[in-house]
């Protein structure tokens, strides 16, 4: 195992397209739920141990090798949103374009016969890197890192806060980064005694309604 190959991964420089992405924060920011700092980390708390400890529960099982497709389904299940299911579709493409790139596998090709138009971006990154030679936990840090670090890089655009201020919420997460990991990886575990029914269902109803709306907005600055 190369743990370098997690730095890769998890650099925002990746080519995996969620720059484009402001996991809600965009319409967390017009409803007013986002306005600075504090704001901030308390949105991107709620992402983590929600949407994000989900995510991570999908990247650890596909970084353990459980079958992609069933994990793919349970993300739909967790998924209720269209206009998330189709945001996390197309991250997922792109991702596994710069992941076959990247490192190829024939557990990437596969998938991507599979699912031609995209899989959930969670399905992808877990085996993503499973081909970098990276483990389940690894896997569920990236997902639980990514799910919070996307919102803190749009709310400094969004709002023109300072850069310190965000990096400072993301750094005050971390110690609960290191126990939603802990969680997803125990969870994907009991997948392989006890199906997908196992992993992680945490719901934020808001993040869904909310980007909803965001779909049908005529201007937006990100896709999501």
């Amino acid at each position: 195992m190369s743990r370098a190959a997690l730095l890769v991964l998890a650099d925002g420089r990746f080519p995996a397209g969620g720059h484009a992405h402001s996991g809600g924060a965009e319409a967390a920011v017009k409803a007013g739920r986002i306005s600075g700092a504090a704001s901030l980390e308390e949105f991107c708390r709620g992402r983590l141990h929600t949407a994000g400890l989900v995510a991570a529960g999908l990247s650890a099982a596909a970084a353990l090798g459980i079958d992609p497709v069933a994990l793919d389904r349970a993300a739909d299940a967790r998924t209720p949103s269209p206009a998330l299911r189709a945001a996390a579709r197309k991250l997922g493409r792109q991702l596994l374009r710069a992941a076959r790139a990247t490192w190829p596998s024939a557990e990437l090709d596969a998938l991507g016969r599979e699912f031609p138009k995209g899989a959930h971006q969670p399905v992808v990154l877990g085996l993503a890197a499973r081909s970098a030679g990276l483990g389940p936990l690894d896997a569920a840090y990236c997902a639980a890192y990514e799910s919070v670090s996307g919102p803190a890089s749009a709310t400094v655009r969004l709002l023109s806060l300072d850069p310190f201020d965000a990096t400072r919420a993301l750094a005050r997460l971390a110690p609960e980064a290191d126990r939603v990991a802990d969680r997803a990886v125990e969870a994907a575990r009991r997948v392989v005694d006890e199906g997908v029914d196992a992993l992680p269902a945490g719901s934020a109803p808001l993040l869904e309604i909310g980007a909803e709306a965001h779909a049908g907005w005529p201007v937006r600055l990100f896709a999501s």
